[in-house]
């Protein structure tokens, strides 16, 4: 594989999880406004918690398997990134253009850190299991609970929307994986 190969995966990957957004956009509208930091980090764990389960048992009880978790986390990911430029609100206060602007936004930011560390780590993503996405994905989350313990303060770590990136990078990373597994 080639970088290239993954620049197109993983903005392939990207489109599948801004369609979803776009299609809850309209029926939902941007009602997630209303949510705090700390219950999407907590909507991530439990999709990430799922995913570990499913891991684990390998099968499952609901008809929806572990694609459309990462799916989910992608999006909750972004969401947390849009959340944490504006704050939370009492209400839904930004239309469905707005919401899919900032959406892009941090989708291409997140992309552009992908980028900048897939060269640096050399394509490593590829020989890791799926199940290590899980693992360091749940990892992150643990941190993000212990920086908004501490009120978003951070000694010499990264904040906070870095590990909601690393987050997304990894489900992104799980999504080609499932969807391509013999890449």
């Amino acid at each position: 594989m080639t970088e290239i190969d993954t620049n197109r995966q993983f903005k392939e990957a990207l489109a599948i999880c801004r369609d979803l957004f776009a299609r809850k956009l309209q029926d939902y509208g941007a009602s997630w406004r209303i949510l705090r930091p700390a219950s999407l980090t907590d909507q991530i764990f439990i999709k990430a918690k799922r995913i570990r389960s499913l891991e684990i048992k390998g099968c499952c009880m609901v008809d929806e398997g572990i694609l459309p978790e990462f799916i989910g986390i992608v999006n909750y990911g972004l969401i947390g990134l849009i959340q944490l430029e504006l704050g939370f609100a009492d209400t839904t206060d930004i239309d469905n253009d707005r919401a899919a602007e900032l959406y892009d936004k941090w989708s291409d930011l997140t992309f552009q850190l992908m980028l900048r560390k897939n060269h640096d780590y050399d394509e490593a993503w590829r020989g890791m299991r799926v199940n290590s996405y899980t693992d360091f994905i749940l990892t992150k989350i643990e941190r993000i609970k212990e920086i908004e313990n501490h009120s978003g303060m951070t000694i010499v770590s990264e904040g906070i929307d870095a590990n909601y990136m690393d987050i997304i990078n990894y489900a992104v990373f799980g999504i080609i994986k499932l969807s391509c597994p013999d890449d």
